[in-house]
């Protein structure tokens, strides 16, 4: 028979479980809540240029964007990071065809990044090869916190400059008002903290690690 002061301190310990539980939970939802209300419901206009940019791949919208960024000088060099094997400069000529010039001196691919965290390595090892010390951020806006979480860990002198790429649906209506669109949100966020944790006991790659990429004249 279980005493009276085992069961009391058996009580006390799963009110303090539920105590902690629901303490985790309103911090869980309160990140949740700063984060959402950091995303950008409109396109910015960006107050100074960048020695180079940095374009994410994932959304069809993004290498346009950073092209006409690349186009309008207000970066040096383009990276575009995460391509698909066998994509050539030809192959994105022939979807930016107004662009020709520009993907044949100063664009850069990089085929080696799989993730977030694989983009922001490369681009590190691609900021420090051109000597640069600012970079403009191309990737989409659901996207940007994880990814400029990502750069300042492995870019921490490097100044950044976000330029979240809005999806139609986003331009259109809130994010909470479509259920794809909310539960790509909350999946974001998730992966998010998952990578501010792995960062707390995460350094830097070695600067002599060997990369990917592919300068466009030579594509």
């Amino acid at each position: 028979m279980v005493s009276l002061k085992t069961a009391v301190r058996t009580r006390r310990m799963k009110v303090l479980a539920l105590r902690l539980a629901a303490a985790a939970a309103a911090l869980l939802l309160a990140g949740f809540a700063a984060f959402a209300w950091q995303l950008p419901s409109r396109q910015i206009a960006l107050e100074r240029d960048a020695d180079g940019i940095v374009v994410l791949t994932g959304g069809t919208a993004r290498i346009a964007d950073a092209l006409e960024l690349l186009a309008t000088r207000r970066g040096k060099r383009l990276l575009i990071t995460g391509v698909n094997a066998g994509t050539t400069i030809a192959d994105i000529v022939r979807k930016n065809p107004k662009y020709r010039s520009q993907l044949g001196c100063c664009v850069d691919l990089d085929y080696s990044a799989m993730n977030t965290y694989g983009n922001a390595v490369q681009a590190r090892l691609w900021d420090m090869a051109h000597g640069f010390h600012s970079l403009i951020v191309v990737t989409s806006a659901y996207h940007m916190p994880r990814a400029l979480a990502e750069l300042r860990h492995q870019l921490p002198d490097a100044a950044l400059t976000p330029y979240p790429v809005l999806s139609e649906r986003l331009r259109i209506e809130p994010w909470w008002s479509s259920g794809d669109t909310a539960r790509l949100v909350v999946s974001e966020y998730l992966k998010y903290l998952f990578a501010v944790m792995r960062m707390r006991f995460d350094s830097p790659p070695p600067r002599s690690e060997p990369n990917g990429m592919s300068d466009a004249r030579g594509s």
